[in-house]
């Protein structure tokens, strides 16, 4: 290739190296353009709000589980065999329901000796009455009956709790009994299992035969933090959010510990119970729930939006907004309350105030609110060599 065409051709070359950076400088400074239009555009203009009296309330913060209201461990308060059991894990019981069984043969039999006994005690009071015994004969005799009394209602008792019933209505949750078993007094129940002596076998299991909470009534476990639980006292009223849940179920404050323990971060706390109100389907043992206990209640407070009030000179100001004039009025604030703030004077129930909108960005250049494309060296797309694009082919393309 000839020296001067070649010469030609690196410079043609150049010119088209720099095109796409131009463009590229071009592109960005379009598009920045128009982001900062989009910015403007998007910008709120200023409101305005009412003032109102407002309920106000004071909370202190706590967390727990929710968990039954009442719950019962139930065991047989006799020994024996396990004739029937009743009901299943999950079964729904009501308060005097029968729910396992064992042989009563043997306790019956107590019971009508112990009957037996007591007859024989009246039955010799009545014969030395009429045989003319001393004082101390009869005190004797009398001191029989009361013996044989207790005797009979304890052998009467034992016969009725060979029949284990329900002492609270609910859900059976836990169930460690079945037809065979053998129980012992307060022992639990044992299918075979135990230590053997002989003929006969010592239980010594403690898992309780049957365990039942109620259903529908509940109660939050929570923990208040230390500095707040002076706050706190029983009866005050509580809004429960379970985990989950969209809406607020509430409670009463029905126990607040004395004693602190230690929350999973090592902090000091103490416990609360918080009873919820009435009975409640769409709740559940187990859950986590936050719990808003309100201790302090005051109505009628006037109150602003806080984002309304502006500070200068150590005081506050407000615009009101009077017969569509705006006037800058100064006020005296109390308690904040999150988005509202408390006005003790300077207002009245019905001002109208104005709440600053977003300030909206500032741009160069007049008309069209500011904004206009760049200019890229005298108000005209730049110059590529000549005033005009550059002519001739990509480099390699055919002539």
């Amino acid at each position: 290739m000839p020296r001067l065409f070649r010469r030609i051709w690196r410079g043609r070359t150049r010119h088209w190296l720099a095109v796409p950076v131009v463009l590229l400088l071009a592109t960005g400074a379009t598009g920045a353009w128009l982001l900062t239009r989009g910015e403007e555009s998007a910008a709120v203009e200023p409101t305005t709000a009412t003032v109102s009296a407002e309920t106000v309330r004071e909370t202190v913060a706590a967390t727990g589980t929710v968990s039954p209201a009442r719950s019962a461990d139930l065991d047989f308060e006799v020994s024996g065999t396990v004739t029937r059991v009743f009901v299943a894990e999950g079964d729904r019981v009501r308060k005097g329901q029968a729910l396992a069984r064992v042989d009563a043969s043997a306790l019956v039999a107590q019971r009508t000796a112990a009957i037996a006994t007591l007859d024989a005690a009246y039955t010799q009071l009545d014969e030395d009455q009429d045989a003319g015994a001393s004082d101390t004969q009869l005190a004797a005799d009398q001191a029989a009956i009361v013996a044989a009394e207790g005797s009979a209602e304890e052998a009467r008792a034992a016969v009725r709790d060979a029949t284990l019933r329900a002492t609270i209505g609910g859900t059976v949750v836990s169930l460690d009994l079945a037809k065979g078993d053998v129980v012992g007094s307060g022992g639990g129940s044992s299918a075979g299992g135990g230590a053997s002596t002989g003929s006969s076998t010592t239980v010594t299991t403690t898992t309780s035969a049957v365990s039942i909470v109620s259903t529908k009534r509940f109660v939050v476990e929570a923990t208040v933090a230390a500095a707040d639980v002076e706050k706190v006292t029983e009866g005050l009223q509580a809004e429960i959010t379970p985990n989950g849940a969209t809406e607020v179920v509430y409670g009463t404050v029905s126990d607040v510990g004395l004693v602190a323990e230690a929350n999973s971060s090592g902090a000091a706390v103490f416990p609360v119970s918080v009873e919820v109100t009435g009975t409640q389907d769409g709740l559940y043992a187990g859950t986590s729930a936050d719990v808003s206990i309100i201790v302090k209640q005051t109505e009628g407070v006037l109150t602003v939006p806080s984002r309304a009030l502006t500070t200068e000179d150590d005081a506050t100001y407000v615009t009101k907004v009077v017969d569509g004039e705006e006037v800058k009025t100064e006020v005296e604030t109390g308690t904040a309350y999150g988005m509202t703030t408390e006005v003790v004077s300077g207002l009245v129930e019905g001002d109208v105030v104005e709440i600053p909108g977003f300030t909206r960005p500032t741009g160069g250049g007049e008309g069209d609110g500011g904004q206009q494309m760049p200019d890229f060296g005298g108000g005209q797309m730049p110059d590529f060599g000549g005033g005009q694009m550059p002519g001739g082919s990509f480099p390699g393309a055919p002539s």
